[in-house]
């Protein structure tokens, strides 16, 4: 009995798996999101579209895949103090800020959100959902230690970074460095932490 008779998907694993994320992400590179078809990823990666339907329901759903594989498994960082982590969560490994190719795939995806309901969906779900609780994380260590204010929204403190740093590229056209994100840490976010909201009169 073949394993679409049994109901089941067989499974796309291991470095064939990677293989076809790999390409994903180089089509998206490439062509964007709009652009991006199942057909274009399962050329690339040498395999039939029947496999790539196999794994992934369709291409939201693989498009993500492919982002989570590039950035590895989430970790928080605990350098033991929150610019330590900080600096680390958005600078270390691949799929950092300053990485070149998560900067040009990030571009694709802000455009995808914007005309992609579905898509929109499944990166905030599968890919943001997991970054803002390690996120909130980071913060919350960092308030046990004295580093956070009491009164602080981190609904409110946790995004900016990221937030700061994407409009300066997208915007201003900046360079992501380690050097930047330092700056934005040390005149904004930390004392921002550190001080607490304004007394409102």
């Amino acid at each position: 009995m073949t394993p679409t008779e049994t109901g089941t998907r067989p499974r796309v694993e291991g470095e064939r798996e990677l293989e076809i994320l790999e390409a994903t992400l180089e089509v998206l590179d490439e062509v964007g999101y709009d652009l991006l078809t199942m057909d274009a990823v399962a050329t690339r990666a040498k395999a039939s579209k029947a496999t790539l339907y196999r794994r992934w329901n369709g291409k939201p759903e693989l498009v993500v895949a492919a982002i989570m594989a590039h950035k590895g498994v989430p970790v928080v960082p605990d350098t033991g103090t929150l610019r330590g982590d900080l600096l680390e969560a958005y600078c270390g490994g691949p799929g950092g800020l300053n990485d070149p190719l998560a900067q040009s795939v990030l571009s694709a995806v802000v455009t995808a959100m914007g005309r992609d309901p579905e898509f929109a969906e499944v990166y905030r779900r599968d890919f943001i959902g997991p970054k803002v609780e390690s996120s909130r994380a980071i913060y919350e260590r960092a308030r046990a230690r004295g580093e956070v204010h009491p009164d602080v929204d981190l609904s409110v403190l946790a995004p900016a970074l990221a937030g700061i740093v994407l409009h300066r590229v997208f915007l201003l056209g900046d360079t992501v460095t380690p050097e930047l994100i330092g700056q934005v840490l040390d005149e904004v976010i930390l004392p921002a932490a550190l001080h607490g909201p304004c007394s409102r009169s």
